[in-house]
C-alpha cells in the first residue's frame, strides 16, 4: 500500500493568511509556520477557507504557497489549497503547487456552479490525471452549496491512485463512516470540523485539518495522537477541553473569529479582507469568554496572558 495514502494523517492546521495594511504580511507568516512546527502540527495547509483564498489574487495565492514551503523547510508536510470552481484553474493551481515543492494539494468541491455528483467525479479525475501529486478532496457543503456524496468519493478513491484522502466537513458522521467502511485503510479521512474530530476518529478518520490549531496546536496534535495511541480517555479529555473554544470559532463565518482571536493574542493582525468584517459585539464577547475560560487570555483582553496549550 502506498505511503502516500497516510502522508497527511495526524493534526494539520488550516493556516490563516496574515495581512498588514491590505498586503500579505510575510514576516508574520514565517512566525506562524514556526509556531505550528513547535506545536507538533504534522502538516500545514495554506490557502484554504481559513486562509481567505477567495480574496487572494492568483499572484498572492502562489506566493503564500511558495513561502510556506520555504519556511517549513521540509520539517512538516505542506498541503497546498489549490481548489477552484473552474477545473482548468484548479489544474493550473495544482501544477504550480507541485512545481513549488508542495507535498500535496487540497481541492475543494467546485462552488456556486453546483455540479452533479458525476460532474464532481469528472472534475477531480481531471485534476488527478493532469498533475502527479497526492490530492486530498475537501467536502464542505455549507460553504460550497454542493455535498459530495460517499459514492462519488469512493469511486475516486478506488480509481485514482493519487487521490489519497478527503477533508470531510459536511458535519455528517455517517458520511465519513460510509467512506471508511468502503475503502478502509486505502484512503485517509480527515476531520474538517474541530468539534467533530474525536467522533470522526472513532469511526476511522486518521486525523484533522484544524482551524483550532491556529490557536492551540499542541492540544489538537495531542488529541489526535492520544486516540491513535489507543488512549481514549486522554483523547476524550482533550475533546471536552477544546470543544467550547472550537464551537466559539464558528460563532460567525470562519475565519472571522479565529483571526479576531489571533489579533487579541498578538499572533497576527486581525485584519481580514472584505466582505469579511469583525464580529458583532455579542459574538466578540462570547469568543473572549471562551478564550479566557481556556486560559489563553487574562482579565484584560488587551494584554494576552500565557498562551496555554501552545
Amino acid at each position: 500500500m502506498s505511503k502516500e495514502r497516510f502522508m497527511f494523517e495526524g493534526s494539520s492546521v488550516a493556516l490563516v493568511t496574515p495581512f498588514k495594511d491590505g498586503n500579505l504580511d510575510e514576516a508574520k507568516l514565517a512566525e506562524l509556520v514556526e509556531l505550528q512546527i513547535a506545536g507538533g502540527t504534522s502538516a500545514i495547509v495554506p490557502c484554504g477557507t481559513t486562509g481567505e483564498s477567495a480574496t487572494l489574487s492568483h499572484d498572492e495565492h502562489r506566493r503564500v504557497i511558495e513561502l510556506v514551503i520555504r519556511f517549513a523547510k521540509k520539517r512538516v508536510r505542506v498541503l497546498a489549497g489549490t481548489g477552484s470552481n473552474s477545473t482548468h484553474e484548479a489544474v493550473e493551481l495544482t501544477k504550480h503547487a507541485r512545481s513549488a515543492g508542495a507535498d500535496g494539494a487540497l481541492l475543494i468541491t467546485p462552488y456556486y456552479n453546483k455540479p452533479t455528483q458525476r460532474g464532481l467525479v469528472e472534475h477531480f479525475r481531471a485534476v488527478a490525471r493532469a498533475v502527479d501529486l497526492p490530492l486530498v478532496l475537501y467536502n464542505v457543503p455549507g460553504r460550497t452549496g454542493v455535498n459530495m456524496m460517499p459514492s462519488a468519493v469512493i469511486e475516486l478513491a478506488r480509481s485514482e491512485r493519487n487521490i489519497v484522502g478527503i477533508k470531510e466537513a459536511s458535519g455528517d458522521v455517517d458520511q465519513a463512516t460510509e467512506i471508511v467502511a468502503a475503502v478502509g485503510d486505502a484512503f485517509t479521512v480527515l476531520s474538517g470540523d474541530d468539534s467533530l474530530t474525536l467522533p470522526l476518529l472513532a469511526v476511522g478518520a486518521r486525523g484533522a485539518i484544524s482551524v483550532l490549531a491556529n490557536l492551540v496546536p499542541k492540544d489538537v496534535a495531542a488529541l489526535v495522537a492520544a486516540w491513535n495511541k489507543g488512549d481514549a480517555a486522554e483523547a476524550r479529555r482533550l475533546h471536552l477541553k477544546t470543544y467550547p473554544l472550537a464551537r466559539a470559532l464558528f460563532l460567525e463565518t470562519n475565519p472571522i473569529p479565529v483571526k479576531t482571536a489571533m489579533g487579541w493574542l498578538d499572533l497576527c493582525s486581525p485584519e481580514m479582507r472584505l466582505p469579511l468584517v469583525p464580529p458583532e459585539k455579542e459574538n466578540a464577547g462570547k469568543l473572549e469568554k471562551a478564550l479566557r475560560d481556556y486560559g489563553l487570555i487574562g482579565p484584560r483582553r488587551a494584554h494576552a496572558a500565557t498562551l496555554g496549550g501552545l
